[in-house]
């Protein structure tokens, strides 16, 4: 019996130092993914903004195209007009409601 007990205790007592061990894995695995997360969010963020330039210098470039001419974005030009035509009437609206 005490033979058993002495077996069970010992068979216990490596399954705890595997745990453990497992546990430590784990631990160093989830650290090392942390910082590789950390980077993609860095190269993420890095992108995003890259990609909002790009955007906005798209834009800008259609913008160019329709001012000087070019049939395809004429559309993109009077859409334009009419969205700084809208804001300044917007502005007279609100000079006028101020008493200005």
């Amino acid at each position: 019996m005490l033979q058993e007990l002495e077996t069970n205790f010992s068979e216990l007592e490596k399954k705890i130092m595997n745990l453990q061990k497992n546990y430590n894995n784990l631990t160093e695995k989830l650290s090392e993914l942390s910082i590789e997360n950390k980077e993609l969010q860095k190269k993420y963020d890095e992108e995003r903004k890259k990609n909002q330039v790009l955007a906005e210098e798209q834009k800008n470039i259609k913008l160019y195209s329709a001012i000087s001419g070019n049939p395809e974005h004429n559309r993109l030009m009077k859409n334009h007009i009419n969205r700084l035509v809208k804001e300044i009437d917007f502005c007279i609206a609100q000079l006028q409601n101020s008493g200005l």
